[in-house]
C-alpha cells in the first residue's frame, strides 16, 4: 500500500514541472562526453543520441503476459562493413599532393609511383594517421572483397574537410563542397554499386583543404535490414515531465502502466554526488485493469557509448562485483586523450551497465542484430559474457514477477569511467571523484546502488525547491525554461582537480569551436553557479588565473581559452578578445565576492586583477576593432555594449577594493567608472535609445552587460539608462524574441534573459521571456537547447547543448542578492 501511495503522489503533483515539449530531452547527462538525449517527443520513436546527434542507442522494453512493448529508443540502422574506416580496421592508401596526370580515378591507373600512407590523412596533432598539410590531396584506396557482397543499400561512409569528390571503380559516387562535421553515410546509386566485385576494388578521392583543419577517411558499408519480431508493440506515451535532475515518461502498455525515469543526480550543492559518473534508469510498473500480470523488463545499451565513430572495435565483458551485476565495454585501442575538437565523442575508458544482484536479473553481451530478439525469445539467448567486435550491445533483463495494483520497481545503473578526463598544461588529470574521494568506478556504482532510495528522495526535494525558487522569481515560463537548461549547462563541463590542488570546472564550447574553459562562455553561464555554488564558479576562473600568474600567458589582458577540449594546454583560439575577457574575469570575481560576502578570492589574484583593470581603463571605453563574445556577428569597432562591460568591470574592481579596505583605490576607480558612464551616455545617445556603436546612427543593440550594475548594486549608470533601453526594446521584438542588435534578426536567448532582468516589473519581464519559451516549445530543430536562434521563425542558427544557458538564472541571482 505504501508503494502504491508513493506512486500516486508522484503522478499527482510531487513532480512540479510538467514540460510537455522540448527541442530535445535530457536522459543521461554528466559531462561533454557522457551525455545522451532523446531527439523526438516520443521516447520510443527514434534511437537515443549523443548531444552531437551521433547515435548512442539505449533500448528499453517490457514483456507483459508474453506481449512486448517498446518503451525506450528504437533500433537504428544495422550496417555491415565492405571497406572499413581507419578506426575500424587500419588501412593504407596511395596518395599525392600535386595534381596527377591521366585518369587517376580509374581502376587501371598506374599508381606505383605514388606515396603510401596510413589513414586518416590529417594535420599534425589531430590524431594518428598520415600528415596532410598541403591544399589538396589525391588518394587511391585499394580494397578486396573476399565473400559475396552483402545485400542491402550501399553507402559511402566518410568524413572530410573541406571539399571532396569520390569515385568507386571509376564511377563518381559523391561530390560536395564543405565539411562533414562527423562521419556521415551517403547513399551510392545502384549503377555504381553494380561495379563492386569480388576481388580488388578501388576508391579514388580528391579533397581540397580550403582553410582550417584538414581530414579524409572513407569506407563503404551496406545497410542490412534488421528482422525484428512483428509482435513488438509501441507503448503509448501519455506524458513526459522534465525536472532539474530527472526526465520522466509515463506509458500505457496494455493492461500495465509503466513509468520510466532517467535520473542524473546533478545536485549542484553536492560535489561528491555531482561528480559521480552514474545515472539511474528506473522502471515502475503496476496493473491498470484490476488484474495481475506477469512482467519482465529489458534494457540494452550500445557499446557505441564508449566509441567516437560507432564502428571502432570494442571489447565487452562481465565486470560483476559482490553486490552488483555489471557489464563493461570500451574500445580496443584505448587512445587516451588522443583526440581534440568539437564534434567528437569519447573513445577511451569504459561504459558500465548494472543492477543489484538478484536471481531475477540476467545479463549478456551480443551483436546488435541479436540483442532484442534474444529478449523476445528468452530460450534462444546466445549472448556471451565476453565479446570483441563492432556494434555490440550490453543487455540486461529483470523478471518483475506478478504485478498487480501495487507498484513494482526495477532500477538500472549506467556509468562511465573515463580514467583520465583532461590534459592540463601537459598533465593528464583524473576526474574529480577519483582524485578527491579516492574512489574506483566499482565503488561509485556500489554506492549509487546502495543509496538509490536516498538519492531519489534528494533529487525530488531538490527538483521541487529549485522550481519553487524559479517560479517565485520569474513565473512559470521562466521556471520551465530554466529547468530545461539546468542539466544541459552542468553537463557541458568537466570537474577535475589541478596539479596545484585547485578545483577546475572546465566547459566545452559545444558546437561552437570545441574550446575548453572559454572565458566568454564562462561569463554567460555564470548566474546558475553564482546562485547555487560559487565554488564551481571559482572552478571556472581558476585555470585562467593560473594561465596568467604562472607566466604561461604573457599578455596584459585575460586569455580567451585554455585550449581545445579535452586538452587544456594553452589558448588555441586564433584571436584575442582583450576587453571582453578582461571585463568578464573582473566582473565574475566581483560577483563571487558579492555572493560570499567577502573578497578573499579576489585578494588571491589582486595583482592580476589590477593589471587587467588598468588595461580596461586605457583601452576599454572606446574599443578598437575587435571581437567580443558575440564573435559570430563579426568584428566591431567602438562597440557600446563592450564599452559598458569595461565600465562595469572598472566599477567591479572598485567594489572589490572597497571590500578589501583599499578605500582610496576604490574611490579612484569608482570615479573613473562613473565619469566614463557619463561620457558613454552622451556619445551613445540616439534620443529614445543608445546606439550599437559610438559612430553609427540609427542603430541599436541589447546592452545586456549593464545587468551587473543592477545585480551587484554598483550604481555606476543611472537607472534611466536601462529604463530607456527597455522601453525601446519592447518595440523591436519578433515572434521568437528580441534580436541581438540592428544588424540581424537572430538573437542569443541567454542575453535576452539578462536584458529582461533589467526590467522593473513582471509584465515587462514576461514580455521578453514568453517569446523564448515559445521558441523552446515550437522550434523544429530537434537538438538540445540552442542559445542562438532566429527570432522570425524559431530556427536555430548554430550552437547546441552549450553551458551558456546557465545564464537563464540571472533573474534568480538578482533576486537572491537583492531581495
Amino acid at each position: 500500500m505504501k508503494k502504491t501511495l508513493t506512486f500516486l503522489l508522484l503522478i499527482l503533483g510531487k513532480l512540479v514541472s510538467a514540460q510537455q515539449k522540448a527541442p530535445a530531452y535530457p536522459l543521461i547527462t554528466h559531462d561533454p562526453y557522457f551525455s545522451i538525449w532523446s531527439m523526438t517527443d516520443q521516447l520510443n520513436a527514434s534511437p537515443t543520441k549523443h548531444w552531437t546527434g551521433a547515435e548512442q542507442s539505449i533500448v528499453g522494453m517490457l514483456n507483459v503476459d508474453g506481449k512486448f512493448y517498446r518503451l525506450i529508443g528504437h533500433e537504428g540502422r544495422n550496417y555491415k562493413t565492405v571497406a572499413p574506416l581507419s578506426e575500424e580496421n587500419a588501412y593504407d592508401a596511395k596518395y599525392v599532393t600535386q595534381k596527377p596526370s591521366g585518369d587517376w580515378q580509374q581502376p587501371g591507373f598506374n599508381d606505383a609511383s605514388w606515396k603510401s600512407g596510413a589513414a586518416p590523412f590529417t594535420l599534425p596533432g589531430i590524431g594518428a594517421g598520415t600528415i596532410w598539410n598541403s591544399r589538396e590531396i589525391w588518394l587511391r584506396r585499394h580494397f578486396t572483397i573476399n565473400n559475396d557482397i552483402p545485400k542491402g543499400k550501399a553507402y559511402l561512409y566518410i568524413k572530410y574537410d573541406d571539399d571532396a569528390e569520390v569515385y568507386l571503380n571509376g564511377s563518381l559516387i559523391h561530390s560536395r563542397k564543405g565539411v562533414t562535421r562527423n562521419y556521415e553515410y551517403f547513399p551510392i546509386d545502384e549503377a555504381a554499386v553494380s561495379k563492386l566485385k569480388k576481388g580488388e576494388n578501388i576508391l579514388a578521392i580528391h579533397v581540397v583543404n580550403t582553410g582550417g583543419d584538414a581530414f579524409i577517411d572513407a569506407g563503404i558499408s551496406v545497410d542490412v535490414p534488421q528482422k525484428l519480431d512483428e509482435s513488438v508493440l509501441t507503448a503509448v506515451q501519455k506524458n513526459v515531465t522534465i525536472n532539474a535532475t530527472q526526465t520522466i515518461y509515463d506509458f500505457s502498455c496494455g493492461p500495465v502502466d509503466a513509468r520510466v525515469t532517467f535520473t542524473s543526480p546533478l545536485i549542484i550543492t553536492d560535489l561528491k554526488l555531482l561528480s559521480r559518473p552514474v545515472s539511474y534508469i528506473t522502471y515502475s510498473v503496476r496493473s491498470n485493469d484490476g488484474s495481475k500480470h506477469r512482467v519482465s523488463a529489458y534494457l540494452g545499451a550500445s557499446a557505441n557509448l564508449a566509441t567516437n565513430s560507432g564502428i571502432q572495435p570494442v571489447v565487452a565483458s562481465d565486470a560483476s562485483t559482490k553486490n552488483l551485476q555489471l557489464l563493461k565495454a570500451g574500445t580496443l585501442s584505448q587512445s587516451v586523450l588522443a583526440k581534440k575538437g568539437d564534434d567528437l565523442r569519447i573513445d577511451w575508458g569504459y561504459l558500465y551497465i548494472g543492477a543489484p544482484k538478484s536471481k531475477q536479473v540476467h545479463q549478456y553481451i551480443s551483436p546488435v542484430a541479436e540483442a532484442t530478439p534474444s529478449f523476445l525469445n528468452p530460450g534462444s539467448i546466445k549472448g556471451k559474457h565476453k565479446l570483441e567486435g563492432t556494434r555490440l550491445v550490453l543487455n540486461t533483463t529483470a523478471d518483475l514477477g506478478v504485478v498487480g495494483a501495487s507498484t513494482k520497481e526495477q532500477f538500472f545503473l549506467i556509468g562511465y569511467d573515463d580514467e583520465y578526463a583532461i590534459q592540463y598544461f601537459g598533465t593528464n588529470l583524473k576526474p574529480w571523484w577519483q582524485t578527491e574521494y579516492g574512489q574506483t568506478i566499482e565503488q561509485e556504482l556500489s554506492t549509487a546502488a546502495k543509496d538509490y532510495k536516498k538519492v531519489m528522495q534528494r533529487c525530488r526535494d531538490f527538483n521541487g525547491e529549485l522550481y519553487k525558487d524559479l517560479e517565485k522569481s520569474g513565473g512559470k515560463a521562466y521556471a520551465d525554461l530554466s529547468v530545461l537548461a539546468y542539466r544541459q549547462s552542468i553537463a557541458a563541463h568537466k570537474l577535475v582537480k589541478s596539479p596545484q590542488g585547485e578545483l577546475l570546472f572546465l566547459s566545452k564550447e559545444n558546437f561552437s569551436n570545441g574550446s575548453i574553459n572559454t572565458v566568454d562562455v564562462t561569463y554567460p553561464s555564470a548566474p546558475l553557479y553564482l546562485a547555487y555554488n560559487p565554488e564551481l564558479m571559482k572552478g571556472m576562473l581558476n585555470g585562467i588565473f593560473y594561465y596568467s600568474e604562472s607566466g604561461k600567458w604573457k599578455k596584459p589582458f585575460a586569455a580567451h581559452d585554455l585550449g581545445t577540449y579535452p586538452l587544456a594546454n594553452g589558448q588555441t583560439y586564433g584571436e584575442d578578445m582583450p576587453v571582453e575577457e578582461s571585463g568578464n574575469m573582473i566582473i565574475l570575481t566581483a560577483a563571487i565576492a558579492k555572493v560570499e560576502g567577502n573578497a578573499n578570492y579576489a585578494k588571491k589574484h589582486w595583482n592580476t586583477l589590477t593589471q587587467w583593470v588598468n588595461f580596461l581603463v586605457t583601452d576599454g571605453f572606446d574599443p578598437a576593432n575587435q571581437l567580443c563574445t558575440d564573435d559570430f556577428a563579426g568584428h566591431l569597432a567602438r562597440n557600446t555594449n563592450l564599452s559598458v562591460k569595461a565600465i562595469v568591470g572598472i566599477g567591479c574592481y572598485s567594489m572589490l577594493a572597497d571590500m578589501l579596505g583599499h578605500k582610496e583605490i576604490a574611490q579612484q576607480y569608482r570615479d573613473t567608472a562613473r565619469n566614463m558612464a557619463k561620457r558613454w551616455m552622451q556619445m551613445a545617445d540616439e534620443g529614445d535609445h543608445y546606439a550599437l556603436t559610438f559612430d553609427k546612427n540609427n542603430t541599436w543593440s541589447q546592452k545586456y552587460n549593464l545587468v551587473w550594475d543592477k545585480v551587484l548594486g554598483l550604481n555606476i549608470f543611472p537607472a534611466s539608462v536601462a529604463k530607456k533601453e527597455i522601453a525601446y526594446y519592447l518595440g523591436k521584438q519578433h515572434a521568437y524574441g528580441l534580436p541581438l542588435d540592428s544588424r540581424r534578426t537572430y538573437t542569443k536567448n541567454d542575453w535576452i534573459m539578462w536584458t529582461a532582468t533589467l526590467t522593473d516589473n513582471q509584465a515587462d519581464f514576461a514580455a521578453f521571456i514568453d517569446p523564448i519559451y515559445k521558441f523552446a516549445l515550437e522550434t523544429t530543430d530537434r537538438i538540445p537547447l540552442s542559445d542562438w536562434h532566429e527570432t522570425t521563425n524559431g530556427k536555430h542558427i548554430g550552437f547546441q547543448a552549450r553551458s551558456v544557458v546557465g545564464g537563464y538564472y540571472m533573474k534568480l541571482l538578482n533576486d537572491k542578492l537583492n531581495r
